[in-house]
């Protein structure tokens, strides 16, 4: 039986999509498949959401229902429904109360941020009671999701095709097309969403350390700080990120002056996808050392009391030689310093960009998504956090190579990449004669640095291991053939020499 709060969309016309969960992102995404002319059936498990959401937007093209069975009733077969709850057991009582309910071709799509492993079980326990279970990563906050967000789709491609006229609709749109596509299948659609959300780590802390930079380094204050993002917003760093950046620098607080920024806990939240794409990236021994550093900078940002602790400790030695040597290793004048921070920042983001492109391909190969990943950098181009200019550049290069191993190697990115390495390296090495912080810029460095150096330091590490453990090592003559060797050992361990009598 239906609720009280049930009504009925057009009479007797039948929804064309259903939404389960009115929370922020659920109740936006509603209204913008309504704004796009569509019938929506909604259900949520608290009925004072449903009333309010009622109150607010109803009218006759929602269904809105406090209950599965009145819900289900109101859509069209076969049914499309998007459930918008919580990642983890939210998601699993959803389809199991679902179930009962469904019928053959019914497809229930997970917008959360969901693991993908969770998504591929229940794909099979979905297929196993007769309808179908996608997985689809969602960007772009509440705003993104009332005005078209980023989708990252994943499942079988038959149902992929069925959900496509309606998503298309509902996503944001760049210069290029819908911000929504098929990322392959299986889990594919939240692995994608995964990787999106470590480089959107990524970015973040790098901004936040350029920030640092400019004012503990250059002097800057934050509202002309906020006003050169303002500018880097208008070229190649333009972004989402650096576009807000801009914003909350030249927010004033109104209760004390100055800027609000400087008013918040410096103690960084985290919902954990940035620990998950880590994770990923070592189970499968891809490496991405700058969305590790941003993901190890909100732990030890966490770690306030002992960082103040650590202060009194050593009192002036987080200052190392001064900011004012730290200046001058940026550049000769002040013009020179900023330019500098702002190639060294758009470097730093194609080496976390470089990192994230390969574990999507790392992912792909290993789990059979078959994911293309230029549909994935034209999905990111619009809606989603990580949005930026630049990925028309990264688009491209994997449609001039769908193979490309590293986005570094892309001939076309790759003359601005020597050029800024340059502004990298200057930046990292001021950072360090100021004593500044700059875990996730000094690892894009070393990551440009390992990744384009022939031979490197693991010739000794394969020693090591080989003289410790007898783990081999294979020689440059022949790299095919395991070898151990017995290696000399320092004096006082060597054999006596026999007497000379």
């Amino acid at each position: 039986m239906t609720s009280p709060h049930s009504t009925m969309v057009g009479g007797d016309a039948e929804a064309d999509i259903g939404i389960i969960g009115l929370g922020v992102m659920g109740a936006a995404l509603a209204r913008n498949f309504h704004s796009r002319g569509l019938r929506v059936g909604t259900y949520n498990r608290e009925p004072e959401l449903t009333a309010a959401f009622s109150a607010r937007y109803g009218d006759d093209r929602y269904a809105l229902h406090d209950d599965i069975p009145g819900f289900v009733a109101c859509l069209s077969r076969p049914r499309r429904i998007l459930a918008m709850v919580t990642a983890g057991r939210a998601v699993d009582a959803v389809l199991e109360a679902l179930a009962p309910h469904l019928s053959a071709d019914d497809i229930v799509i997970d917008g959360g941020n969901s693991h993908f492993p969770d998504t591929e079980r229940r794909a099979r326990w979905a297929a196993e009671r007769g309808f179908r279970f996608f997985g689809m990563g969602v960007s772009g906050g509440e705003e993104g999701a009332l005005r078209g967000p980023a989708m990252m789709p994943g499942g079988d491609a038959e149902a992929w095709e069925r959900l496509r006229p309606v998503l298309e609709q509902a996503a944001a749109r760049s210069d290029s097309g819908p911000c929504v596509d098929y990322c392959g299948s299986g889990g594919a659609g939240h692995f994608v969403k995964m990787v999106h959300n470590g480089i959107e780590y990524g970015d973040m802390q790098l901004i936040a350390e350029v920030w640092t930079l400019l004012h503990d380094v250059l002097s800057l204050e934050d509202a002309a700080i906020g006003d050169l993002f303002g500018r880097w917003n208008q070229g190649a760093l333009a972004s989402y990120l650096v576009e807000i950046t801009a914003d909350i620098l030249q927010t004033p607080d109104a209760v004390g002056g100055g800027a609000l920024v400087r008013q918040i806990l410096d103690v960084a939240g985290q919902k954990g996808t940035g620990r998950l794409t880590s994770m990923a990236a070592i189970e499968l021994g891809v490496p991405v050392p700058t969305i590790t550093a941003a993901v190890d900078a909100r732990a030890m940002s966490a770690c306030k009391a002992e960082r103040v602790a650590g202060a009194v400790r050593f009192p002036g030695l987080g200052a190392g030689v001064g900011p004012q040597v730290g200046a001058a290793a940026l550049g000769a004048t002040p013009d020179e310093a900023v330019a500098t921070l702002g190639a060294a920042l758009l470097t730093a983001k194609l080496m976390s960009y470089t990192q994230g492109f390969a574990l999507l391909r790392a992912g792909s190969e290993a789990h059979g998504f078959g994911s293309d990943l230029a549909r994935i950098a034209r999905i990111w181009k619009g809606g989603c956090i990580i949005r930026a200019a630049f990925l028309d550049r990264v688009h491209d290069a994997f449609v001039r190579d769908p193979s490309l191993p590293l986005l570094l190697l892309d001939p076309a990115l790759g003359a601005s990449i020597a050029d800024g390495v340059v502004a990298l390296r200057r930046t990292v090495a001021a950072a360090a004669s100021a004593g500044a912080a700059i875990p996730a810029l000094a690892a894009s460095l070393a990551y440009f640095e390992t990744m384009t150096r022939a031979v490197g330091s693991a010739q000794l590490v394969q020693a090591q291991r080989d003289c410790f453990g007898a783990h081999t090592y294979r020689r440059l003559s022949a790299p095919d053939v395991a070898v151990h060797s017995v290696w000399s050992r320092p004096a006082h361990e060597q054999p006596a020499a026999p007497s000379a009598a």
